[in-house]
């Protein structure tokens, strides 16, 4: 026997085997694929030294043949990203394979269960079927019946597996004997066509049959020819629809025959008369063809087909993970609007569509329109999806029960308007199903506050609603575009929620297949805003600073998350190419002064008590430039790129000075002074050391001067926070975090919101809406405060020494009132936890460390005696590799497992902000009204303020403005000790 059985004593044993991100995957098309595991063990420290790995071609040659692959024992620690070495492989074949890894004391452990991988159809020269496309003429400026396509063919003997291949020019839905293909939606999926088209793999050995087999297709417009972009546009990427498939049988006896895409298939229209992504979808169940996809159906009135001269040089197999129906949500009401409209509220906005439960009337027609918000009047509300309906039309047979559900499309809606309905609906009727890319929940975060809570949930729907197999901008309008700035922002907090690793992989090769010539990233990917007239006016849609800069920002954030070199090496091209063009525009100046950019974009504009000053664009790209610098030297050095990492690391520092001689005045001040300014060059380590320090300061004192509120926008509203805890201002940070009032992240969730909003006040204090050509109810981007949640108030961090969470910093900022936090990653090694609870004599630290792991762990405390591990203190602890002090921190090292540190000499107290809030919620950034609102705080407010100017018009008009604003700016209180005084007593309230 090849592995002949042994006596095992290792405690550790190896699990959850994955190939690709993926476990047992078909279809793939990596020519090495990267082989992945975890160690399951309950001991402290557990820790894999070394590790052997073999692969088969069948699962019976696993016990009695030589492997085709077999590392041997490899003393390594490595257990994630192992990539395949052995012979090359060929179209379609699978592989089997399993590992055994030796612990800490050298003992090996059993060896793992079986796990496979298969690949797909990895060259042009496996396609033997060709693009077919029904023959006959369409009107091509509008929507048309989607085209159902069909094919008889007889099998001959047992079939022992099969496989279908299929992609398609449009989106597809495959059919064999009568049932639909796979639980895939929207394929292939939306990418770079002209560079790439996915095919998907499918496993159909159990819909085939000895004899007479139907293999069939539905095509719908989708991004391919449907209306896309905000201009009214069609026929992007073509103007035929087609179908590319190829159905591989082997017979039981080992023979095999391929069935695929040719002019023998036959073609109609059937009951899907519309179909389109923004528009929706019109279904007439009249028209329905009962028994199309089986066999025995007479087609000899369908049209035939054409082949179409088309390469299959771009077909290349699935990267991306597949769209599928995630979750069903019922209606939590149903109601009539003031205007006499029947609406559902699904009471979360989301992402998908409904599920239609109706029994009428032949030829009745039901209308169903999607809507995020209700208007000021309770009605229903669409203005600000612009030309997007949204819209289904369902026309009954009659005679029974009837479901239906729409293909190829998806909408973005908490409500929906159903006109038309035979009866009185009710919420059995309806059934919302959430869609979206699958990607695994991998991060949790909650607390004691439920505020936040809630924008935990409005982060990750968010994040669920505009991953549709591109990150977009929104889901609902006439847009929902891949922005490469919105996905840069948000990539770190996306990273946290979900398992997003193949999901950015797949749009990071379709960002290098769509970049310029010149070096130059579009604003979205796939591009179509470059392609379209709209580009042109904006810099050809390319090369805006935080924007482009993703070609960068999002695979460095990928290796952080999850360890995966191979993702720098890929998009090394396309980084380098990027740089190359920045350093083109800034010349030897080393400034961008040149060319279109977003800026802060949506930045908070003050009114006239508060004057915002906006953020200078050329500020925005050089700093951008800087700090992409940076990430090439670092990115250079972990791909042994020395040279590289040489040059790179001396145009940061020409950058930066640059930098510091254009936009710091002597004094030190940055740029116009926003608050983004100093946060860029914060972040960015763009100031001398001795001048942070001051800068910080600066920010925060801006901070303050504001109200305690943040006026940024896109650009500086992810760091922000990062900001202020990095310098020791994490108390302000909390107190944004915290802020209730405009703007903030937590005023949309009084206004009702459930994902995050594009703008700050898309809904106004009076209840009126921001404007209607740019205002989405779900709108990641602001949500990119998760990744600060993540790392800061729960305290894990990555290593970029040792990425993927191979080590981990475990250190916590207690603050903002909470008194306890729970935060869990599933890291590619295991599950990782950090959770914290503050009282009034203590502060307790629960850390779980995956095995294979290890992690720094950070508790406040000045004396070692202070701090506890399971009772035991830290003087001779078995489990406890280091411990240093560190001013009023202690930093102690340890291994795998799960461990409960006590520091009895920090408290409640201790982390008390200087903020106390009103019903737990008050500070000196609530707003007057806030205020006035509370029947304890108006005493104080009369003794300084007086009870006339209380009831005085100009005090109604600036409700919505902060108390501190309006104290500082219209010298209410116009005494320093009695500001000082007042405020000492608002905050005695809470």
């Amino acid at each position: 026997l090849y592995f002949p059985p042994m006596p095992s004593h290792s405690q550790i044993a190896p699990n959850h085997l994955t190939c690709e991100y993926r476990t047992d995957p078909i279809g793939i098309g990596a020519h090495q694929p990267r082989l992945s595991w975890q160690l399951q063990s309950n001991e402290r420290g557990a820790k894999q030294t070394a590790y052997q790995i073999a692969v088969f071609e069948t699962p019976e040659s696993m016990h009695h043949a030589q492997p085709l692959w077999d590392t041997g024992k490899v003393d390594s620690d490595q257990s994630v990203h192992v990539a395949y070495t052995g012979p090359t492989l060929r179209s379609r074949q699978r592989c089997y394979w399993r590992v055994r890894v030796w612990d800490g004391s050298g003992e090996a452990s059993d060896w793992s269960d079986a796990a496979y991988w298969e690949m797909g159809l990895l060259s042009a020269s496996d396609w033997r079927a060709q693009f077919i496309s029904p023959d006959w003429d369409e009107d091509i400026k509008q929507a048309q019946p989607a085209p159902v396509l069909r094919r008889t063919f007889q099998l001959q003997g047992e079939v022992k597996s099969a496989r279908l291949y299929a992609t398609a020019l449009g989106l597809y839905e495959a059919h064999l004997n009568g049932q639909r293909v796979g639980e895939d939606l929207l394929t292939p999926g939306w990418t770079s066509y002209d560079h790439h088209l996915q095919h998907q793999t499918y496993d159909v050995t159990h819909l085939l049959q000895s004899g007479d087999n139907v293999l069939g297709a539905l095509l719908g417009d989708g991004w391919y020819r449907g209306n896309l972009g905000f201009e009214r546009r069609r026929n992007t990427y073509g103007d035929q629809l087609a179908i590319l498939c190829q159905l591989h049988v082997t017979y039981s006896n080992g023979r095999t025959e391929i069935i695929g895409s040719d002019t023998n298939w036959r073609a109609t229209t059937g009951p899907i008369r519309s179909n389109d992504l923004y528009n929706g979808e019109a279904y007439d169940a009249q028209q329905e063809l009962p028994g199309w996809n089986a066999p025995g159906y007479v087609d000899s009135n369908w049209h035939g087909v054409r082949a179409l001269d088309r390469t299959t040089q771009q077909v290349s197999p699935q990267l991306a993970p597949p769209v599928r129906r995630q979750e069903e949500i019922k209606p939590t009401r149903v109601f009539t609007t003031p205007k006499g409209e029947t609406v559902f509220d699904f009471a979360q906005n989301m992402v998908g569509w409904v599920r239609l439960r109706v029994n009428g009337p032949t030829g009745t027609v039901i209308t169903i329109k999607h809507a995020e918000v209700l208007d000021q009047q309770g009605n229903f509300y669409t203005d600000n999806l612009r030309y997007a309906q949204q819209t289904l039309h369902y026309t009954l047979k009659g005679g029974s029960v009837e479901v239906y559900e729409p293909r190829f499309t998806f909408m973005g809606f908490q409500f929906i308007k159903i006109e038309g309905f035979p009866g009185e609906p009710t919420i059995d009727d309806i059934t919302g199903i959430v869609v979206h890319s699958e990607m695994p929940s991998i991060g949790s975060f909650e607390c004691n506050n439920p505020m936040i809570n809630q924008l935990q949930h409005n982060i990750v729907w968010g994040q669920k609603g505009n991953f549709v197999d591109v990150p977009t901008d929104c889901p609902q309008r006439d847009e929902r575009l891949g922005w490469t700035g919105d996905a840069q922002v948000f990539v770190r907090t996306a990273c946290f929620n979900r398992d997003v690793g193949a999901f950015f992989t797949k749009w990071l090769r379709d960002l290098a297949a769509d970049q310029r010539s010149t070096g130059s990233v579009p604003f979205v990917v796939p591009d179509v805003v470059g392609r379209n007239p709209s580009g042109a006016g904006m810099g050809g849609g390319a090369g805006s600073a935080a924007w482009a800069d993703a070609a960068l920002i999002c695979p460095w954030t990928v290796y952080l998350s999850y360890g995966d070199k191979h993702i720098l090496e890929r998009q090394y091209t396309s980084m380098v190419a990027w740089v190359n063009y920045m350093r083109e525009q800034a010349g030897e100046r080393y400034l961008i002064t040149t060319g279109f950019h977003f800026g802060d974009w949506l930045d908070f504009r003050g009114n006239a008590l508060m004057p915002s000053p906006t953020t200078n664009r050329d500020l925005v790209a050089t700093a951008f430039y800087a700090y992409c610098a940076d990430l090439m030297t670092q990115i250079a050095q972990i791909l042994g790129k020395s040279e590289d990492a040489v040059m790179y690391t001396a145009l940061a520092v020409k950058i930066k000075r640059a930098f510091n001689a254009e936009f710091v005045t002597p004094n030190g001040g940055i740029g116009s002074g926003s608050q983004t300014c100093y946060i860029l060059a914060l972040h960015f380590d763009l100031l001398p050391e001795k001048q942070r320090a001051s800068a910080a300061a600066r920010l925060a004192n801006a901070v303050r001067e504001a109200g305690v509120q943040l006026t940024t926008g896109f650009v500086g509203t992810p760091y922000l926070c990062h900001v202020l805890s990095r310098f020791g201002y994490t108390d302000l940070a909390y107190e944004l975090l915290n802020r209730e009032g405009y703007p903030s992240w937590l005023y949309p969730i009084k206004k009702g919101a459930t994902t995050i909003w594009e703008r700050w006040d898309g809904i106004k204090p009076d209840g009126s809406f921001q404007d209607v050509g740019m205002n989405s109810f779900n709108h990641y981007a602001y949500g990119a405060i998760g990744e600060w949640m993540y790392r800061i108030v729960a305290g894990i961090e990555t290593d970029a020494n040792a990425p993927g969470y191979k080590h981990t910093f475990i250190q916590p900022q207690p603050g903002g009132g909470l008194t306890h936090v729970r935060a869990t990653l599933h890291t590619p090694y295991g599950e990782l936890v950090s959770a914290w609870q503050l009282s009034e004599s203590d502060f307790k630290l629960q850390v779980t460390v995956p095995p294979n792991t290890t992690a720094t762990v950070c508790l406040p405390a000045s004396k070692f005696s202070q701090v506890t591990e399971s009772g035991q203190v830290l003087k001779n602890h078995p489990d406890i590799i280091s411990a240093k002090l560190r001013g009023k921190i202690i930093a102690l090292e340890v291994g795998a497992g799960n461990y409960e540190f006590v520091s009895a000499g920090y408290t409640l107290a201790d982390a008390m902000t200087k903020v106390v809030h009103i019903a737990g919620r008050i500070d000196m950034g609530s707003t007057l009204g806030d205020l006035l609102a509370y029947p304890k705080a108006m005493p104080v407010l009369e003794k300084y303020l007086g009870k006339d100017l209380l009831e005085s018009p100009l005090v109604r008009f600036s409700a919505n403005s902060p108390i501190n604003q309006l104290i500082e700016r219209m010298n209410l209180v116009r005494d320093s000790e009695q500001r000082k005084s007042f405020a000492a007593e608002l905050m005695a309230i809470g």
